[in-house]
């Protein structure tokens, strides 16, 4: 191979008309001009920076390796000599959200992160750093918001009941999900768009949960490439998947997801069309939000408003069924886990199509508002199924904010549970954010165990908990089989 020639400013200017554009991105010369028009973002954008150095602007919205990744070899031109370069353009206008510039108060000052003592810490300083936009695409949720409320506030209905005069000195917060070794019953559910939070987007949390042994779950609407975040971490990947209406380019990203070592896909099943998020739809997208994720999700702003959980999920087949389980057994090797069960008959109906495991949740409230509260529902499967929970793994997520709402939720069968937003606030402040957050829900949860006079995951089950409030909240069933109602339940 002809090593390249470095290429001078001079003959980059040359290249600056929309017939023959060429771009500089981190010391590299690319030839633009037949993509420009195909750019998701539009063309102006590429013609605007034509014969300049682009990276700032860049940077700003995409990830580092998207370009090459995206463009063919052959448009590669060759690097460019910096020292012939002058300064780049004015990007103040791209900045992203966690910039000064964008900052909802405060010029761009934040809380000093150990002053931050709790999930609900995190969340107070998003709503004062954050965008408009980023804080409205986060915090938002389906119509007026109940099944959100819902979801935290159900926790605080039951009560514990403590066992005292129990050596606790030493204890145990080990756990496997799914065969992997994890270090607490915690998992990072899948976000979109973590860019919103930070410039260097999921990696932020990727690197986050490898220091602290926490799996991390990639959403299909990720701002980075999937090899991006699972390259820059080490630690356990899950695959959080929407089923495209073009099945190819889903079996695409599952074989993806294979070569970068995911353990797992989580299907989400919840959501077979947008939901109507008002406070995100109230706030225009901006420049980060209307940039495409790798994988092709697009925002736009229309005439009913910026809503970026409307506009970008236009791909996700409505179809989707129950056969389709089959389809996946065939496409890939991963263990498959549906996201978003709901009630006591799905969750029996997965064990009779031999999923892997099961994530009770309701999409953190944002997909269809007075649906049950997650936990609520967990309590239906360990009053109607209780021995659903040896056929397969559960999961829950939605509402969980405290190392007590963890307890509660694995005394009721769950495997481990998943938190969402309080990662999206924490990955403002970078890597330190998310592990500073994990120990957090660490110091919270062995604090809750020894408390509770309990030493191992083992010694948790319903027993411990008083759940009489809700239980007369939940239906019965009569259908349930009889291998999966086991004995009568402690509750």
């Amino acid at each position: 191979m002809a090593l390249e020639h470095p290429i001078t400013a001079d003959e980059l200017r040359k290249h600056s008309s929309p017939e023959n554009c060429w771009l500089v991105v981190n010391g590299v010369v690319w030839d633009l001009g037949d993509f420009a028009p195909e750019h998701p973002g539009g063309a102006a954008v590429i013609h605007k920076y034509a014969g300049q150095d682009a990276s700032a602007v860049y940077n700003s919205i995409h990830a580092p390796s998207l370009i090459q990744n995206e463009l063919e070899a052959s448009k590669r031109i060759g690097k460019i000599d910096e020292s012939s370069m002058g300064p780049g353009p004015d990007v103040s206008e791209t900045k992203t959200p966690a910039s000064p510039s964008t900052a909802k108060n405060g010029g761009g000052r934040r809380r000093p992160l150990l002053t931050l003592l709790s999930s609900h810490d995190f969340e107070k300083a998003a709503s004062e750093n954050l965008s408009d936009k980023a804080w409205a695409f986060f915090s938002s949720a389906a119509t007026d918001c109940i099944t959100k409320e819902a979801n935290a506030a159900f926790f605080g209905r039951m009560w514990l009941r403590p066992r005292v005069l129990r050596n606790v000195r030493d204890i145990s917060t080990k756990t496997k999900m799914l065969g992997n070794d994890v270090s607490l019953p915690l998992f990072v559910s899948p976000t979109a768009m973590v860019r919103l939070a930070h410039p260097d987007g999921e990696t932020v949390i990727a690197k986050g949960c490898s220091k602290s042994g926490i799996p991390h779950t990639i959403s299909t609407n990720a701002s980075y490439p999937m090899a991006d975040i699972t390259s820059c971490a080490d630690t356990t990947f899950f695959f959080q998947l929407y089923v495209n209406k073009d099945r190819a380019a889903s079996e695409k990203l599952l074989k993806q997801a294979e070569q970068c070592g995911m353990r797992a896909v989580f299907v989400t099943v919840d959501q077979p069309t947008p939901a109507k998020r008002e406070a995100d739809e109230r706030v225009k997208a901006d420049a980060v939000a209307l940039t495409p994720t790798p994988n092709g999700a697009v925002a736009t702003n229309d005439s009913r408003g910026g809503g970026l959980g409307r506009t970008m999920a236009g791909y996700i087949d409505s179809t989707t069924n129950w056969e389709d389980i089959k389809w996946l057994r065939s496409v890939t090797r991963l263990p498959i886990v549906l996201k978003g069960v709901q009630t006591a008959q799905d969750a029996i109906r997965a064990v009779e199509h031999g999923v892997d495991g099961l994530l009770i949740g309701n999409h953190g409230g944002r997909s269809l508002d007075t649906s049950t509260p997650a936990i609520l529902v967990l309590l239906e499967l360990q009053l109607n199924c209780p021995e659903i929970f040896k056929h397969i793994e559960v999961y829950i997520d939605g509402g969980i904010r405290r190392g007590t709402d963890i307890f509660k939720a694995v005394c009721l069968g769950a495997k481990a549970v998943g938190m969402g937003r309080p990662f999206l606030y924490a990955a403002n402040y970078g890597p330190e954010g998310v592990e500073h957050l994990i120990e957090i829900m660490r110091d919270e949860f062995e604090t809750t165990m020894r408390m509770m006079g309990c030493t191992d995951l083992s010694q948790l089950h319903p027993g411990l908990l008083n759940t009489w409030e809700l239980s007369r909240m939940v239906p019965r069933l009569t259908d349930a089989p009889q291998h999966l109602r086991g004995p009568q339940s402690k509750l």
